[in-house]
């Protein structure tokens, strides 16, 4: 078994009002002794910005703004701006994040060159109503038999006419191109899913009307064990280690008291990353202690982000939607434990 050390929880909800029900979720991205968070803030109401605080070293906090750094600006996220993450490719700053109106939660993105000034690009995953996801998948219904278990009976629109469409998150995006094509993760349950482009601009309609046509090529990563037999969905962005890129995901099981969140790992080929080489049979750590069983929601742990120093894999998650806390493992270990499990 790996040897996690807990580090505790790293930032609380305030009494200022963008972030006094919830702190959770946070992007991280690490250069030199330097750590910035951009995490997920919420209000009460549900209401949810993303906040910004920055560490020296991966665990001391020394800056915390008080007002939000990203608020939704736009009808497609409303209610909301959610649960970010974070990668540099070569000189762009990729920040995904959820989207949401109080009705759909989407794949949005923003873009920055200084990661103080962002654009934000709108939403970039799918956009169609359950019954027409249904519909284009049909000829595949042998293999995607699991998706209508959980979508087909959602109305195509509410009461009062707005579409409901598929819900399509947890946008990941990986930090280098693969082979010269931007790479990116997402989730519609059960499962994740894996898109490759020459650029942003290819994602229209079109592009997902043919993407759905021909899912099951596009499912990169399925669950598999009993942790995670609910659903996975992608975590913090892959990490590039020499046997392959390191996945650290959230993975869910039901139970009678409610869903459990735990964090889990994965390698996969760094060429074609719907290549499973390795996968821990097992959490690689779950809700234990009490801000991470008692909460908002109970029970979660929901990794986003990571940071390495002095060969020691930090990863930050946030604990029973309420706050943010740190894990840290040898990253060494981590890997040597994965080839232990090679598929």
């Amino acid at each position: 078994m790996i040897n996690i050390r807990r580090e505790g929880v790293i930032i609380e909800i305030t009494d200022l009002s963008f972030e006094n029900d919830g702190v959770m979720n946070p992007a991280v991205i690490a250069e030199g002794q330097t750590v910035h968070l951009f995490y997920r803030a919420v209000r009460k109401g549900n209401h949810s910005t993303i906040g910004y605080c920055r560490l020296d070293g991966p665990l001391k906090v020394v800056q915390r703004d008080e007002v939000p750094f990203m608020v939704p600006e736009f009808e497609y996220e409303s209610q909301g701006v959610e649960d970010p993450r974070i990668v540099k490719i070569e000189d762009t700053y990729y920040m995904t994040y959820t989207a949401y109106n109080g009705i759909n939660a989407s794949g949005a993105l923003a873009v920055s060159s200084d990661l103080k000034h962002f654009t934000k690009q709108g939403i970039i995953t799918s956009q169609f109503t359950y019954a027409q996801f249904k519909e284009l998948v049909c000829s595949e219904v042998k293999h995607t038999s699991k998706y209508f278990r959980t979508y087909n009976k959602s109305a195509p629109q509410t009461e009062s006419g707005q579409p409901v469409y598929l819900t399509d998150k947890n946008l990941v995006f990986f930090p280098r191109k693969i082979n010269g094509k931007l790479c990116f993760m997402h989730r519609i349950k059960p499962d994740i899913q894996f898109v490759s482009i020459n650029s942003l601009d290819e994602l229209t309609p079109d592009f997902w009307i043919d993407y759905f046509m021909d899912f099951t090529h596009h499912i990169m990563f399925e669950p598999k064990y009993n942790h995670e037999s609910s659903y996975i969905g992608a975590g913090c962005p892959p990490i590039e280690v020499p046997e392959g890129w390191l996945m650290i995901y959230h993975s869910v099981h039901d139970t009678p008291d409610g869903y459990i969140y735990t964090a889990s790992a994965a390698l996969l080929n760094l060429d074609n990353p719907h290549i499973e080489i390795a996968r821990l049979p097992y959490p690689l750590f779950s809700p234990e202690t009490h801000y991470e069983l008692n909460g908002v929601v109970n029970k979660v742990c929901f990794p986003t982000g990571t940071a390495i120093f002095e060969g020691r894999l930090y990863i930050y998650y946030g604990a029973a939607d309420k706050c943010i806390a740190c894990v840290s493992v040898q990253l060494d270990e981590l890997v040597k434990e994965l080839m232990f499990h090679k598929i």
